[in-house]
């Protein structure tokens, strides 16, 4: 994976980790509004979506676009389709 791609992907999931901290936080309060984490729980999959995003085009550039010319071109379709379960 892209260097730019790993450094993206990595703040997207210590953005997941500290809405993640911030909704265990808000479960000790008894007074927290139920709204309000549902709210933290959709940013964390939103972060989480995202991440996944950036990795799959890392994953693209770096090893799909060129496969062709390294001449694994089925095996690489066949690990995409697998990928793509996976987001």
């Amino acid at each position: 994976m892209p260097e730019d791609a790993r450094k993206r992907a990595s703040r997207r999931l210590k953005i997941a980790r500290g809405h993640l901290d911030s909704i265990v936080g808000m479960l000790d309060d008894p007074d927290a509004y139920c709204v309000d984490v549902l709210r933290q729980i959709k940013a964390v999959q939103g972060a989480l979506s995202g991440a996944g995003e950036v990795v799959l085009r890392g994953h693209l550039e770096a090893h799909v676009a060129t496969s062709y010319q390294r001449g694994d071109s089925i095996e690489i379709v066949e690990e995409l389709m697998e990928a793509l379960k996976y987001t």
